[in-house]
């Protein structure tokens, strides 16, 4: 897990000058998602949130269609995904403990965002969504998902041995 140094999500601009796998795993991951759902490169994906307890930190927000995620990852298993998110947390807390839950709110809205203590995409140094949407297009989705699919039939299989 990459940790961020002291002060850099309070700064606007080191925060804006991180790579951008780091800057939307860090912080920025709801615009990503927005921006994925805005232009969805495939169908059927749907916004969910960790949300953890008491106030912990770990939220984080990506897009998947019940089987495989989007994130700033690119394309895995949304189990692979849930059990990275929480051994990595649990290994920082103890207690660490979340609920996932599926976003209804506009994830490209600066008030749904600030009512859920989160920036707005024009609360950044600059506009992130076309950032996100650069992100977005560098893939081959088809591919990709393809190739995160194919291991779902993988883990299914070798969980039947």
């Amino acid at each position: 897990m990459y940790i961020l140094k002291s002060g850099i999500k309070k700064n606007p601009g080191r925060r804006w000058a991180l790579p951008d796998r780091i800057f939307f795993g860090y912080g920025a991951c709801h615009i990503l998602a927005g921006a994925y759902l805005e232009r969805p490169p495939l169908k059927n994906f749907y916004g969910e949130r960790i949300v953890p307890f008491s106030e912990q930190p770990g939220n984080h927000i990506y897009v998947t269609d019940g089987v495989i995620t989007f994130d700033y990852h690119g394309y895995s298993l949304r189990e692979r995904l849930l059990s990275h998110h929480s051994r990595v947390w649990l290994t920082q807390r103890e207690s660490w403990i979340c609920e996932i839950v599926p976003v209804d709110f506009d994830l490209l809205s600066t008030t749904d965002l600030n009512e859920r203590k989160m920036l707005g995409p024009d609360q950044y140094l600059h506009d992130a969504v076309p950032r996100a949407r650069a992100f977005i297009e560098r893939r081959d989705h088809a591919a990709a998902a393809a190739k995160a699919r194919s291991k779902s039939q993988w883990v299914q299989v070798s969980k039947g041995s």
